[in-house]
């Protein structure tokens, strides 16, 4: 494992509500440094509800999120960007009117520095090749993986210390899914401090360093990713083994 071993971002008891219904019920989970962390579960367990709360989509009832040693529980969206941490949406969400060169420069409004924005444009543009041959056309023409990579790509414009990954591989061809988790295991190798949200059990703990289970709001289950693959509690609800 990779990193520095050490809590970048810890959740402390949250809770959330939707109205009266709760959510998330007292959850706590950590992400270490240079670390790539999963949260699994079945749809509507929490997952992608834990990390619109991290980003300050949604406010906690009860509870901590720490980030680098800050409780950001109250911040605003864009002043948890500006503190380093990044969130690329479940369902792709780009600018569909925009070109792929205006995506990737409203991604990147965090960096006060022009050259730090063109040099996170060139990084991007050799990260997704495909994307440098496209910088001009509108967003909505681009196909779902190609969609999927520029969110990916406008949400790492900022040059985050955790990046967040809400269902990165739904809806897309196969190849496209493989080709989505190479990214991934790059970003991974450069030491990207990583938290992923993902339909695809299998893929996430291939890929991750640790995993979280979640089930109707709670953490059930939690461990090393390589442990969890074997756990025969996983392996009936989410891997398809008897």
């Amino acid at each position: 494992m990779a990193g520095e071993d050490t809590a970048m971002l810890e959740l402390k008891n949250v809770s959330v509500y939707y109205g009266a219904i709760q959510a998330l019920d007292n959850i706590s989970l950590v992400v270490k440094g240079g670390w790539l962390t999963t949260l699994i579960g079945s749809n509507g367990a929490g997952k992608s509800t834990a990390l619109k709360v991290i980003s300050g989509l949604l406010r906690p009832r009860t509870g901590q999120i720490v980030y680098d040693g800050i409780d950001i529980a109250r911040l605003s969206p864009d002043r948890i960007v500006s503190l380093g941490i990044s969130h690329c949406p479940e369902g792709r969400r780009v600018f569909a009117r925009l070109s792929v060169r205006e995506n990737l420069t409203l991604g990147a409004v965090a960096l006060k520095d022009k050259g730090a924005r063109s040099a996170s444009m060139d990084e991007m543009l050799a990260l997704f090749p495909r994307l440098k041959e496209r910088l001009s056309q509108a967003a909505g023409t681009l196909s779902g993986g190609e969609q999927q990579m520029l969110a990916i790509a406008r949400a790492l414009m900022s040059r985050p210390k955790v990046l967040m990954l809400d269902e990165p591989s739904l809806g897309l061809a196969p190849l496209m899914v493989g080709h989505i988790f190479e990214v991934i295991r790059e970003l991974k190798r450069t030491g990207k401090t990583i938290l992923l949200v993902e339909q695809s059990v299998h893929q996430a703990l291939d890929v991750a360093d640790r995993a979280y289970v979640l089930e109707s709001g709670r953490v059930t289950l939690s461990g090393s990713a390589a442990d969890l693959k074997h756990n025969p509690q996983v392996e009936a609800a989410y891997l398809g083994k008897p």
